[in-house]
């Protein structure tokens, strides 16, 4: 089989399957597993697919540039899973932030129903909404320069009020994690600068996603994985990421 002709058939697999694995390719098309990144790196450059940890997934398929609005439906189920399972993480009288994302929505709404006394500081609006319906939690917004798409404040405003404070807990959304670089990622440097000054102010430190995001990355890298103390999902992914987070001390949730 020609080169070409290998790399059609790859996005033939892909068309069909929505992912594909690097070992599989190699073992489906009996050529080595660098002929076949080799492969998925020229037909990333031409824009037909995107190289993911492993393997590569369809360009796009995953919707990272939806407002926020458009996205609090998407795998609500999931997310909800994800939610409760960082209910479990928090503890009464403690100062948590809650960040930009969808995900944190529903967690919102979970201590909002809860009886835990507590204090909330959140750069998202629709998490203050949910909130302060709960007389037993103190709700601070960081104010700063609203970006309507995300319903929330970034920027260098916003980073200077989250300087002040010192978090127990934080719960950070992300666009994906780059399972090379063993990087947290999202969209956009001004989301990014926000989630790292979070970071640098909490002492517990963890990314709430989909499973599916372990085989996502975006453009900005906010966190190494040292920077982290784990990763709250809906499910375990594959035992090749499940031993890279186990090695590089993140814990997953």
């Amino acid at each position: 089989m020609f080169t070409e002709e290998r790399q059609s058939a790859i996005i033939m697999c892909l068309q069909d399957k929505g992912k594909v694995k690097v070992k599989e390719l190699s073992e489906k098309f009996q050529v080595s597993e660098d002929c076949i990144r080799k492969d998925l790196k020229t037909l990333e450059n031409a824009g037909k697919l995107k190289r993911t940890y492993g393997g590569a997934i369809m360009s796009q398929d995953y919707p990272l540039q939806r407002d926020v609005i458009d996205r609090r439906n998407y795998h609500l189920d999931k997310k909800k899973v994800i939610a409760e399972k960082a209910m479990g993480l928090i503890k009464s009288n403690e100062t948590i932030f809650l960040d930009i994302s969808t995900t944190n929505i529903e967690l919102a709404k979970l201590l909002a129903a809860s009886r835990m006394r507590i204090v909330v500081v959140t750069n998202m609006i629709d998490i203050m909404q949910i909130l302060v319906q709960n007389p037993m939690i103190t709700v601070i917004g960081t104010g700063g320069t609203m970006y309507q798409g995300v319903n929330g404040f970034m920027g260098a405003a916003t980073i200077e009020v989250l300087k002040q404070y010192s978090f127990d807990r934080a719960f950070l959304g992300s666009c994906g994690v780059d399972m090379v670089d063993l990087t947290v990622t999202t969209l956009g440097v001004e989301d990014g600068l926000t989630k790292k000054a979070v970071i640098h102010s909490s002492r517990h430190k963890y990314v709430v996603m989909e499973k599916e995001k372990f085989y996502f990355n975006d453009s900005y890298k906010f966190a190494h994985f040292d920077d982290i103390n784990g990763i709250v999902t809906d499910e375990y992914p594959d035992d090749t990421i499940v031993n890279t987070l186990e090695a590089s001390g993140v814990r997953l949730i």
